[in-house]
This record gives structure tokens, sequence and C-alpha cells, in this order.
């Protein structure tokens, strides 16, 4: 049957590009007739105009119907979720049946029906004759409804099946969600157009019959093949600009907007109209938390501001092409994209490549018409700088097949693919995940060699990017800014596509976001499809605030009173900014300038210091947009840079006369009181409290887990502790000797705590650690974990950095300043609950009822629920306030790094087990 044959399509008229035109058209989303049968041998009657379908439900197009509670979605990254058996799919293939009439306009004569997109296996009739079939989920299909339209009331019915032949080529990590879920329109357009416009001016196109006029350049009726050569602002993503354009047919005229520019590939570089161009990248699958893939225009524009908001440049269309309005959003505000072929056949890596449709000429046509596809719908797009064959498809003779069509279709553009490593039909060297070490090694053309020493001397001719790297699951993704620095440092290396854009959490009643398994599917990758720098409400996640440091374009380096302002831009000044510093003392400010930088940055003079309180004091200087953007408004800050202007002043503590005494079952001192027997703290200037005491554990990430960190911490036995009191021993201070243990090892941590007082009715703590036997790995925490009641504290308000979380190899965002925010607003939000909210460099903070100070800095957290709460959640709604909140004062933390996919933690990252000291000061509110 048609479900099981590699032939793409039938019926399907020719590719061509998606434009604007004036032609009339009929908008057919709305709602549907819709019926859902579990199999796909189901009469086919229902096509027919006399058919009843009064008692179907109804449902909206575009849309996935197992949102809208027919079936369930299912989500895996690699495996398929049916026996690999090419082309043959399960019996239980669910079958979506749509019908949809509609009343032709008078005077109306030809057109063509024309779907944006159907997942995965769609036939259609109109008015019971049967137009054909098409595959290719995330690609449009037209089909000639001219001889089948009938005056007034027409009958448009679709079947869509879940599972087809083609389904074996879409295994893209991502929700699999059937049914017509981009647009369907009836149009009488039927042209065709494609623009060659280069960065020097240069203008020609190809379009049967057309005429091309650009009135802002003074063209008019240009004929298609002649080339003119115009005086022209080039297309950049920094610098958008683009041109209307029209061109006229006997029967229609379309509209498109030019931009001129030019892609190319010298001496192992990759240059932009001439210039060499550095991609600060994401990979953005289609997505939305109610909606699926049926994203809408507003959605993908706001994706596009925030994208621009936070410094991204680029683009990879991860792992398909997106709605050609998306491609339209990045002409228009500027992104650099990588389009990318509805490719992937990932699932037969599980059994060793058998079988792979990229390398058996049986389905050489279905891949070349989706490239074919992918190529004439989105050829007019000045953002689309290079055709990608697909994703994680293995390597064989059809990507030949594709990237020579591409070639001769479009020279102007390089052909991009990461699965073949030998780079023998691309033109870029890509890999994903690369270590920082291995993307050095390319940057300095001193990779391992290939095999084939023709094929190595070409791939070291090409430049290298990472199309996909730090994956940006949980917390994280660390080490962002070793790798921003590589891509700086080596002309061959393009920059990369961070993994990914956003998390794919299908909103839940009960779960809040449903991940893989949440629907109970047998083989599932459970919260691995949670891996995006936004939630999947679109809240920037710590990881993206991250990512908008690293890639600012502006860069400052303080001196004696001067400041050198880099301008980071590849294609333009820095007019557009306006410099403001600001000097803070405590994190108060205390005077604030204007500089004047000249538009190609340099060394500027700073304002004299002002005369102030004595304290810390820094110097922050903020580049803004001096005037409104299409993409954020006036004071909208672009880059930022901090220097320490004057360290603390000395904190001198004053004699006491006060000494911890014993009373009854506690010791006391300052009111404050300490159990006796253990001398563990339970009163903090009249607080109940418990605790501090020492702690090694934290609720592992998602790359604790997938780097083994979690399982060998376990195993230790960190998140079960015992501590033993050995000594203690009370006068001027109060010293409390321990051992810290898990069962069954011999390893532990002598770990000595010393209190003091200070004659201002503070109380210091002094806690030296000293590791016992040999650990091999690295530790999660280092620090003291206490208790206080729930209603003790609201809000935190701290020195240090912020305002959101940082960890050794993440944080960047964080600056030093004073901010304020409630123990709610210290979390965050992960869709899978782990280690979250840490404060870096802290040096004071006030918890209402008592301050902590560092010597002079600690880490901070602070939690309505305990860590062995979060590390049992697996959903947000698990974490429920307790009665208690929970305080972690840290000394050091292990770092994240990208594990769930990519390399660990960076050795200067790590936390190994050895001897400290570090201390806290305590004082009352």
């Amino acid at each position: 049957m048609d479900l099981e044959t590699f032939t793409p399509g039938s019926g399907l008229l020719e590719p061509r590009a998606a434009l604007r035109s004036d032609a009339p058209a009929l908008d057919l989303n709305g709602t549907w007739r819709f019926r859902l049968s579990p199999t796909a041998n189901v009469p086919d009657d229902f096509a027919q105009p006399s058919y009843d379908a009064a008692d179907w439900d109804e449902l909206p197009v575009p849309s996935h119907w197992p949102l809208h509670g027919y079936g369930a979605p299912a989500y895996t990254n690699v495996d398929f979720p049916f026996p690999v058996d090419p082309p043959h799919v399960p019996d239980e293939n669910p079958t979506g049946d749509y019908r949809r009439t509609f009343d032709l306009p008078e005077d109306w004569t030809g057109g063509r029906l024309r779907f944006e997109g159907a997942d995965s296996f769609a036939r259609v009739w109109l008015n019971g004759h049967e137009l054909g079939f098409w595959t290719g989920s995330r690609l449009p299909a037209e089909f000639d409804a001219g001889p089948w339209l009938r005056p007034g009331r027409n009958v448009l019915a679709v079947r869509v099946h879940q599972w087809s032949a083609a389904s074996y080529l879409e295994d893209q990590d991502m929700w699999w969600l059937p049914g017509i879920f981009r647009d369907v329109t009836l149009t009488r357009s039927a042209a065709d157009v494609f623009v060659h416009a280069s960065h020097d001016g240069r203008l020609s196109f190809e379009a049967e019959g057309g005429l091309l006029s650009i009135p802002e350049l003074g063209v008019a009726d240009l004929e298609p093949g002649t080339e003119i050569t115009l005086d022209v602002e080039p297309w950049t993503a920094e610098t958008p600009r683009l041109y209307d354009a029209v061109v006229t047919f006997p029967g229609e005229m379309v509209r498109l907007r030019v931009g001129f520019r030019t892609i190319s590939i010298v001496d192992g570089v990759l240059l932009a109209n001439g210039s060499p161009l550095l991609l600060k990248g994401v990979n953005r699958h289609e997505f939305h938390p109610e909606r699926g893939r049926a994203v809408p225009y507003e959605t993908m524009r706001a994706d596009v501001l925030l994208m621009k908001q936070h410094n991204v440049n680029a683009v990879r269309t991860s792992h398909y092409p997106p709605h050609p309005a998306f491609l339209d959003l990045c002409d228009e505000l500027g992104l650099w994209v990588i389009d990318e072929c509805d490719l992937e056949t990932h699932g037969f890596g599980e059994v060793d490549w058998r079988g792979n449709p990229t390398d058996d000429p049986r389905w050489a046509d279905a891949l070349l018409d989706r490239m074919r596809r992918m190529v004439e719908r989105d050829k007019n797009h000045p953002s689309v700088i290079m055709w990608s064959l697909g994703n994680e498809a293995g390597h064989g003779r059809n990507l030949a097949v594709m990237a020579d069509w591409t070639r001769e279709r479009d020279p102007s553009r390089p052909i991009h693919y990461e699965g073949d490593w030998t780079c023998a039909h691309t033109d870029v060297y890509s890999r994903m995940y690369a270590s920082h070490a291995e993307v050095e090694a390319i940057g300095r053309l001193a990779e391992d060699p290939l095999d084939d020493p023709e094929l190595d001397a070409r791939r070291r001719a090409m430049p290298f990017l990472q199309c996909e790297y730090a994956h940006a699951m949980g917390n994280g993704p660390g080490g962002l800014a070793e790798y921003q620095e590589l891509f700086a440092r080596y002309p061959r290396l393009a920059g990369g596509f961070i993994w990914e854009w956003i998390d794919h959490g299908i909103v839940h009643p009960q779960l809040e976001y449903a991940y893989g398994g949440d629907y109970g599917e047998p083989v599932h990758d459970s919260n691995f499809v949670i891996d995006g720098l936004v939630f999947p409400d679109r809240t920037p996640s710590p990881g993206l605030i991250d990512l908008k440091k690293v890639f600012e374009p502006v860069t400052f380096d303080f001196g004696d009173g001067v400041v050198r302002v880099v301008n980071g831009y590849d294609f333009r000044d820095l007019s557009h900014l306006e410099f403001v510093a600001t000097v803070e003392v405590e994190g108060e400010t205390l005077a604030e300038h204007r500089l004047e930088v000249p538009a190609g940055g340099g060394e500027v003079k700073l304002p004299d210091a002002p005369p102030g309180p004595e304290g810390e004091r820094w110097l922050t200087v903020r580049a803004l947009l001096s005037g409104d953007q299409p993409w954020a408004e006036a004071g909208h800050e672009v880059a930022w840079g901090q220097t320490l202007l004057a360290p603390p002043a000395p904190r001198t503590a004053s004699a006491t006369l006060v000494t911890f005494v014993r009373d009854g079952d506690e010791i006391v001192a300052s009111g404050s009181g300490f159990d006796a027997e253990t001398g563990r703290l339970v009163r903090l200037f009249g607080l109940e409290v418990e605790g501090p005491r020492l702690d090694l554990w934290r609720a592992p990430t998602d790359n604790d887990r997938h780097a083994g960190l979690e399982g060998k911490w376990r195993a230790l036995g960190l998140h079960r502790l015992t501590h033993r009191v050995d000594d203690v021993e009370v006068g001027d201070a109060l010293t409390v000797r321990t051992r810290v243990a898990p069962a069954a090892t011999d390893l532990g941590m002598r770990a000595t705590y010393r209190w003091t007082l200070a004659g201002d009715g503070g109380l210091l703590l002094s806690v030296d650690l000293e590791p016992e036997g040999e650990w091999r790995d690295p530790i999660a925490r280092l620090g003291v974990t206490m208790t206080l009641p729930r209603t003790a504290v609201e809000r935190v308000t701290w020195f240090g950095r912020g305002p959101g979380e940082a960890y050794p190899d993440t944080g960047m965002a964080a600056r030093v300043g004073r901010w304020t925010a409630s123990i709610d607003e210290l979390q965050t939000p992960y869709v899978y609950p782990q280690e979250n909210g840490h404060r870096a460099d802290v040096r004071w903070a006030d918890f209402g009822a008592f301050t902590v100070s560092g010597d002079p800095v600690f880490g901070m957290t602070a939690r309505r629920w305990s860590i062995d709460e979060l590390a049992a959640a697996t959903h947000r709604p698990d974490l429920v306030p307790g009665d208690r909140v929970h305080l972690h004062l840290d000394l050091a933390h292990q770092g994240i790094g990208t594990a769930t996919c990519g390399p660990g933690t960076l050795p200067q990252y790590e936390l190994r087990a050895q001897a400290a000291t570090f201390t806290l000061r305590f004082d009352p509110a």
C-alpha cells in the first residue's frame, strides 16, 4: 500500500517559492470535521460529497490531534517507537480523517490547494476526486484543484496517517505529533521567483514571464536573466536592510523583500559580504506548550525578539524547515539561518545503521524531493546562508544526490551536514558537542587526520562550526565562556549553535508540564526533551541570561582611570549605543555618568571617583540602545562590564567579656543557644534554628546524572552522611569536633566548628575541614546547612553577585550588586527539579531576623524544601513548601558542565575533597 512506498508523493505540482501574491486565495484554516480511527484500513467513502459527517467531532486546523484529546503525545530522542523494518509500519496506525466544506466565490476559475505541513502521510480528495498524497511533514505540498472545483459548495477531505514509510525519515528528537499542523490554502497563485542579490549590488532574477521592479532603487520592469548593478546597503543580521520588490506576471503580482548579501568561504574562513562571520546561534525546534508545532505567528515573532534581545545572531532550524513566516521574521529583524532539510534517520544507529535510507538508492527520490521542496520554498530569504542536508542520518550515497542537485540549483549558499565527518558532500566542517580541547585543535588545524589524504586536505580548507554544543538541559550549560573564547581566537572557527532554544514541555493539568513517559509511552526518553534556554512558557532560563553575556557584542577592558571599549560587532559600529558608568558602594548608587565613546570604540577616560562612604566600591559600565530598534526599545541593555574600584573596609571586632556558659541542656551566649551534648546551634539571637552542619550533597542536576556523578555520589553516600560528635569544648570559644562520613566506607571528613563572640554582639563561625581517605571523585558541594522556621524569613537582601543563580562555570551574567528577592523568587523553576538558586560571592545577606557575612564571601541558597525533597521531585508540583526554610551557606560547589550531551565539567571547575577553612559571621537584625 502507499503507506509503505518509497515514493514521496503523487499528483504534486512542482515546488516553488513561498511568496505574497495578490492572486485570489481562500484561507481554509479553521474548524474541520474530524474522526480518528485506530488503524489505517478504514473505508474512504468519507471523501464523497454526499457523505454525512454530522456526527463527527470538530478539530481546529492547524493543530495536532493528540493535543486535543485524541490519543496521546509520545516522545523519543533516538529510538523509533515502532519496529525498525523499513518501509513497513505497525497495524496500529492512528488515522485522522478531516472534512471541510467551503463556498467558491463567483467567477473563480482554477487554483491550487496548498498544504504547508501535515504529519506524516496525507491523502487529499476534492469533491470526491483523489488529488494525490504527500509525505515530508514539514514541507509544502501543492495540488492542481482547478478541474475539480465547483461553483458554490465544495468538499475537501484529507486522510492523515501517523505512521508511514516516511516516518523512518523523521526521527528528530521531538514529540511524535500527527495532524494537519500548518496552513491550508486554496490559491490561484502559480508564480515562482528566484532573486539573486549580492552585497556588491549585483541583481538578477529568474521568473518565467515576470518583470521585477524595486521602486526605491529605481528598478522598473527588469527582465529575467538580466543582471544590473545598483548602489545598495547590504543585508546582515546586524543591519537587516531590505528593499521591497514587486514581480508582475500576466495573471498576478507578487511581493517580496530583497536583501543584498554574499556568503563565501576564503582560506577556510566563513565570510558574509567579504567579512568574517561569527555565528552566535541557537537551535530552534518549532514548539508551543499547548499547540505543539502549530506555532502562532505571535509566538514566532516573540522568539525572534527574545533571541535578538539576548545577543543571539543565528538560528539553525533543527531539524526541518520552519513555518515560512519565521524566515520572514529572520529577514526583517536580522538572524543568520541554517535551513535544515526535513530528514533524520537517527534510530537506524541503534541497529548499526542497517537499512539506513541515506545509503539505500530506493529512498533517493524521497530524500531529493525533501531537499528540493525546502530549497525552492526558501530560496529568496537573505537570512538563509546555508542549506543543511538534514541531521543525524548517518552517511551514504543519497547525500551526494541531495548535495549535487542543491549546488546546481543554488551555488550561492554553502552546504552543511554534520553526520559525515569526512565532509565529502559539504562545504563546512560541522560537529556536535566537540570538547573544548578538540575545538581548539580544529581551530589550530591540528585535528586528527582523515584516512583519505585528499578528503583530509579538503576538510582542513573548510571553516568549522559546532552545529550543536552546550546542551541546555536543566541547570546549565557550563563552559559557555570557554567555547566563546576559542571561537573568537581562531578565524577558522565560525561559532556554533546552542542546543536548544526551548523546553518541549506540554501543558499538563496535574504535572504542569509533561515530558517523555508522562503519557504512558512504552518507549520514551524521559525529560531529554526538556533541554532549552527558555522554559515552555518562554521565560528565559539562567542559561539564556548567561548566553546573552557570553554573546555580547561589546566588551570592556578596564585600566587605571580608563576603560577600553571594544566593538565586537561584525558589520556595524557603536553609534546606536549610549554608555553609562555607575559607581556603587556596597551595592548602592553613588554616582552615574554618560561616557562619550567613539563609534569605532576605543579608550575612554573614566570620571574621577566621587567622594562617599567607605565600603566596597564597584564601577559598572553598560551599553544601552540609544533609540528604539525593531527588536527592542531604547534603554535596552546590550552589554556590560564591571571593575572593582575599592576593596571593602576591614571590619574590626571589638573585644568582648562575654563567654560561652552551660545552662542546663544548652550552652548559651549573646542570646544564642547550642545543644550541650552535640554543640549544634539551636537558637540564633532568640530564633529557633537547626544547624548549621557540614553538607557535601546537592540535588543532582541533569548534567550530574549524565556525567555519572549522581551514581558515584549515591554509591559513596553523600546523600546520607552521618555526623559523629567527638568533642565539645567550652570556654572563650565553643569548639565542636566532628567526623562526617557516609556508611559502608572508610572515607570521611573531619569537621571542626569553632564559634566565637564579637564585642558588638556578632557570632563568628569558623569551619576547618580535613578529608580522610582517598576521595577519587569530585564532591557535590562544600558548605553548611541550617533550617529556620517557615515564618522567620520571607525576603532576602544580599550584597554579592546577582540577581540570578551562579555556579563555578555558569553565572557569567551575575554582577556584583545589592539584590532583594523573596524565598520563592530565589528558586529557578526547572521543569525537572534539580539543584538551583545558588547565589555566588555573597558578601553579606540579610534574612530579616539576622544577617550572615562571609570572610570574604560565601554561596547562599534558601528554599522551602530540603535537598532530599528536591532530589526526589520529578515535576514542579512535587515541590510543596514545608514548615522550614532550608538555608545553605557554601564555600564551594562542583561545576555544572554540559554532560547531558557533550563534555562534563572542565577540570578547573571540579570540586575535590581537600583541606579547607571558611568563616561566617552572624549578626542580629
